[in-house]
């Protein structure tokens, strides 16, 4: 039987290429598969089906050979006709080329599933690589269809739109038209233009473009567009909403820019999750006040009830953080009001020289556990480049405000902990820099890793070239710029602060993209918007500082709940024990280390402010949620790698209050304590 079924197979497969529809095939390729496998029906009923599927096969042929005649004549007629006008010509033409496609595409699925049919049969069903790629092949025949027929789609709502169009003009014709009705037939015509104009064909100007794949995905519409419950179903259609699209990888997406500009929109559901934030951020703050905490522990705790491993009702992830991004700018802006350049003159070597022994030491030590615990160069260097980032959001937050009150003569502790933590965000954006090399090097041979060190060389050269431009730009925005500039506003700002916050918001926004164009972080742009701002004197500096704080506490009330989204508190729960001890390491490791370089570097009369300083340095930059995340696309570190990272941050980010009050209590006389926190 099974000899049987192969011989009609092989005697049926030059005839199918040929067909024409979806259900003949599928019709076909089932009843071939059942004769291949040995359970079909006797043989005198499989040869009276091959004979009539044959000969149904064979009329298809006929009929479309015929129907492709009678549209060349139709196209031919249409051409030829000079009562029609040049744009129905071409719109009547287009119709019958839809339908000449139609035929051909249907003609080439039945031949893609015919070979599709070939290849399983001829392969191993115990070769799993080969199963595998065999349903790669058909997902992207799939995937391709798919968008051919969306295409097809698209055009025919446009052809239908156009013989609605027509046949409301030949009414339009027949009849004597108010003066009203002709004005609106002219905002008609002039609103179909705009349409024109204003619209994007991403779609057709992407799908053939380098890197773009076809995915399958659920259109998830919102509530409100399902409890319509009289809308017809080309209604249903044409009504975009906010419907959430989720990819096979359960990736959501939010529109973000309709197809009818037109017509306003808001993202509901980002709308919903601040309101609960904010709501939610009230009682954890006043808890944490309460019991002696930080607020911003509230927030991050609002942050944890609401995310992924709470009550999981924060939909828009990436906006919320991309919004708590602006809490950091401002924060570094208005820390940068409270740095005065002249005290950056007297502590920049310290500044600079201290954080970049604190990376070599961390590096070094992170390549020697990595070679005893085996763990491979790439990943050693790149979780330790992490743990040697310190958040300055965070350490802002606990200088925001204070009266350092120091000696004279003596070095302001709060001034040396922030100019190391700009040189960290330097540093960050250096590393950001390298990372793509760092990949490469990862997977390289051995044989070009003296192309990867020269690489990694000249990208280091190029950041600094880059830092050199960027405190040219500020020498000369300082001497010439922005002086005028702040005066303009004063005068245009009087009884119109919006005009006052609207300018120095410009004017961070105009440093973070000069570093970020740089290649060097937008952090440091902020941060130096502020240290420029601070020039003009502390008259300026409380104007401008009254009036960004209150912006700068709601944006950082967002920042600091977009880190909780990230805290898992299970799976601390689960390797509590192993975390709590990586926790504690790396934070004693890093005030060991920032002590121990802090001693060599700074003057004998200033020794006792390095403990304050290690203190606001043990702990890790919130960064690392990001560098985690790119290492962990990029193949450099695994899932487990990267939930320790996460991990070890959140919980060195709560230690970090604790440490900072003891070293402040120990280091600091009575009567100068001034803590922000």
């Amino acid at each position: 039987m099974k000899v049987l079924g192969r011989s009609f197979f092989w005697v049926l497969f030059p005839v199918l290429p040929w067909a024409t529809q979806a259900v003949e095939h599928e019709e076909v390729a089932q009843r071939v598969i059942k004769l291949h496998r040995g359970r079909g029906a006797a043989a005198t009923q499989s040869r009276q089906w091959v004979r009539d599927s044959c000969r149904k096969l064979s009329g298809l042929l006929r009929q479309k050979n015929a129907v492709l005649n009678k549209l060349k004549n139709a196209i031919g007629a249409v051409e030829r006709d000079v009562g029609l006008s040049g744009e129905e010509k071409l719109f009547q033409v287009h119709t019958f080329e839809i339908f000449q496609k139609e035929l051909n595409e249907s003609e080439n699925s039945v031949f893609q599933a015919i070979y599709g049919l070939q290849r399983a049969l001829q392969g191993d069903y115990k070769d799993v690589v080969n199963m595998k790629e065999s349903s790669r092949q058909r997902l992207e025949a799939l995937r391709e269809a798919a968008i051919k027929e969306e295409t097809e789609y698209v055009e025919l709502l446009a052809a239908e739109k156009h013989q609605a169009e027509a046949l409301k003009n030949m009414q339009h014709q027949n009849k004597s038209l108010s003066m009203l009705d002709e004005i609106l037939e002219d905002v008609r015509k002039a609103a179909d233009r705009l349409e024109e104009e204003i619209e994007e064909h991403a779609f057709d100007d992407n799908k053939s473009v380098k890197g773009v794949n076809f995915e399958a995905v659920l259109r998830v519409e919102e509530e409100e567009a399902n409890s319509k419950q009289n809308m017809t179903k080309r209604e249903a259609e044409d009504d975009l909403g906010l419907s959430m699209l989720i990819d096979s990888q359960n990736n959501q997406y939010i529109l973000t820019k309709p197809r009818d500009s037109t017509i306003p929109r808001a993202d509901h559901h980002f709308i919903k999750d601040i309101v609960t934030i904010g709501m939610l951020s009230l009682p954890c703050g006043w808890l944490c006040t309460a019991i002696g905490l930080p607020t911003m522990f509230g927030y991050i705790i609002c942050g944890v009830l609401l995310g992924p491993s709470g009550l999981n009702s924060i939909k828009s992830i990436v906006q919320v953080e991309t919004l708590g991004e602006f809490g950091v700018f401002f924060t570094l802006f208005l820390v940068g009001l409270e740095f005065s350049p002249e005290k950056l003159r007297k502590v920049w070597k310290i500044s600079l020289q201290g954080p970049c022994y604190m990376t070599v030491l961390m590096i070094a030590f992170g390549l020697l556990w990595g070679h005893l615990l085996r763990i491979k160069p790439t990943q050693s260097v790149f979780i330790s480049t992490c743990l040697s980032l310190s958040s300055t959001p965070l350490v802002s937050r606990f200088l925001m405000g204070s009266a350092r009150g120091d000696k004279e003569g003596d070095i302001d502790y709060s001034t040396v902990l922030l100019g190391m933590l700009v040189t960290q965000d330097v540093q960050l954006g250096l590393f950001m820099a390298v990372m793509p090399t760092l990949i490469q090097a990862g997977t390289s041979a051995s044989s070009s890793i003296v192309m990867e060190v020269l690489r990694i060389l000249v990208l280091i050269g190029q950041i600094l070239f880059s830092l050199a431009a960027v405190f040219l730009l500020c020498l000369v925005i300082k001497k010439y710029l922005i002086g005028p500039y702040y005066r303009k506003l004063h005068v245009e700002s009087k009884g119109n602060k919006e005009i006052l916050i609207l300018g120095i918001s410009a004017f961070i926004f105009l440093m973070l993209t000069v570093t970020e164009l740089l290649d060097v972080s937008m952090e440091l742009g902020c941060f130096l918007a502020g240290a420029l701002v601070s020039s003009q004197g502390p008259v300026v500096t409380e104007e401008i500082a009254a009036s960004i704080e209150p912006i700068r506490d709601f944006l950082a009330i967002i920042f600091f709940a977009s880190i909780g989204l990230h805290v898992f508190p299970t799976f601390v729960a689960y390797e509590l024990t192993v975390l709590v001890f990586l926790t504690l390491s790396v934070v004693v490791m890093k005030f060991l280390l920032a002590a121990l370089v802090l001693s060599l570097i700074l003057p004998r009369s200033s020794q006792y402010i390095k403990w304050i300083v290690s203190a606001g340095l043990a702990q890790v930059s919130e960064f690392s949620f990001v560098l985690g995340s790119r290492a962990r696309r990029a193949g450099i570190i695994s899932r487990e790698v990267y939930l320790l990272i996460l991990s070890v941050t959140t919980l060195s980010l709560l230690l970090a209050p604790v440490l900072w009050r003891a070293a402040i209590t120990r280091c600091v006389p009575r009567p100068e304590r001034r803590s922000s926190l």
